[in-house]
């Protein structure tokens, strides 16, 4: 693939402090002042502006994304992906070993434990999943102010970016061609639905809520016996999509009470349990973890690994700190009715890369007057948990999914 620079200045980008949720970027191009809103759920603006088209080539853009330069394409929309797809390519080269000439052994402090080459294993995998984000979200298209992209052969992406971003309000925004596809994405999801055989139905997840592709957690909840007084009320501690509110309204439970703190979950629950007819049943909320009150099972699927986020979409599976699974149980005991159930659906996956001790989640479990009553257990079925070829192989390969079944003590 031939692509070349475009005869247009580099631009430097800033935020005059207008707008903190989205900034205004400007950078100049052909001698004009251009401006526009910079949108990204995960990445900051970057420092420079290139505007380039298909004579820009891909190994000069590789150099550029290296330097920090985003590349705003102005070209034929086609090529543009081509231009991500090579750029990907050389960013997923693997790097060259370093192979010692004598099989000496390791240093003592090398030899290290399991549990800590496990982490640092981990580690690795997710800077090189963040490198590899950053470089590839250098490549940037300008969306017009109704949500049109100016370029040949450009898809209509009205319906998906309004999903994410709300209708137009009148000014013209930039953002990476990886998000637009990843908007894209979310909008072929949501309009299909993701089939949940718990369930008997689908459940339609929007733009940066997270989606029931895993379903074993979801068969544990769907039979687990339920406790004594939970046919009359449970909670739903963060919802999500709200098909945990759903498994519980279609296993009788007359009351369910869903918090979330997003307002797209907020949303996204609301109208999938309406879809399914369970509006009257389940009531949405707007709360940080617990609704107010009792009630005689809480369930709480938190975030299962201990470590920060770097999208918003990431929060539903990175927990730094276990700050969600903390609060959860050291808030349980305060809202389970006599004789109730807390319902924890956790993974072990973290104890597996040596993020996370069982016994430190045991002494918290304690340390909030609680105990455990029974636990039910279920390995993944999804496609990473076989593939050998996958980083983090060896921890998938042993990891169990758990519904633990908490009293108060």
């Amino acid at each position: 693939m031939t692509l070349a620079r475009a005869g247009t200045a580099i631009g430097q980008c800033h935020d005059p402090g207008m707008n903190e949720q989205h900034p205004w970027i400007t950078w100049e191009d052909a001698g004009a002042t251009q401006q526009a809103r910079w949108r990204s759920e995960s990445q900051v603006a970057p420092a420079t502006l290139l505007p380039v088209d298909d004579t820009f080539t891909a190994n000069a853009a590789f150099k550029a994304v290296c330097e920090g330069t985003g590349l705003l394409w102005r070209g034929d929309f086609q090529n543009g992906r081509q231009l991500l797809q090579a750029l990907a390519r050389r960013v997923d080269r693997p790097p060259r070993v370093h192979t010692p000439r004598t099989g000496a052994p390791a240093p003592a402090d090398a030899r290290t434990d399991a549990a800590t080459v496990a982490r640092e294993a981990f580690l690795r995998h997710r800077a090189t999943q963040a490198r590899r984000a950053a470089l590839l979200g250098r490549v940037l298209v300008r969306f017009e102010p109704d949500h049109t992209i100016a370029l040949r052969r450009a898809p209509d992406v009205r319906a998906a970016v309004a999903e994410a971003w709300g209708p137009p309000d009148g000014t013209a925004s930039v953002a990476s061609l990886r998000e637009l596809q990843g908007l894209v994405g979310a909008h072929e999801w949501r309009k299909k639905g993701v089939e949940v055989p718990a369930l008997g139905a689908r459940i339609h997840p929007w733009f940066g809520v997270f989606s029931p592709l895993r379903g074993e957690y979801l068969d544990l909840i769907a039979q687990a016996p339920l406790p004594p007084g939970a046919q009359a009320l449970a909670f739903d501690v963060g919802t999500g999509t709200g098909v945990i509110a759903a498994l519980l309204a279609r296993r009788g439970v007359q009351q369910v009470v869903a918090t979330d703190l997003d307002p797209r979950a907020i949303a996204c629950a609301t109208e999938n349990l309406a879809r399914l007819g369970f509006a009257r049943q389940v009531r949405v909320v707007a709360a940080d973890m617990f609704p107010e009150g009792r009630a005689a099972l809480v369930v709480c699927n938190p975030p299962w690994v201990p470590t920060p986020a770097s999208a918003a979409i990431e929060r539903a599976v990175y927990d730094p700190d276990s700050a969600m699974l903390r609060a959860y149980l050291g808030g349980l005991a305060a809202h389970l009715a006599p004789g109730g159930e807390g319902w924890l659906v956790m993974s072990d996956l973290a104890e597996h890369l040596g993020l996370r001790t069982r016994d430190e989640m045991l002494g918290w479990i304690a340390a909030a007057g609680l105990r455990v009553a029974a636990r039910h257990d279920t390995r993944p079925t999804h496609p990473k948990a076989g593939d050998p070829t996958d980083p983090l192989f060896a921890a998938r390969s042993r990891e169990v999914t758990s519904l633990w079944r908490l009293v108060a003590t």
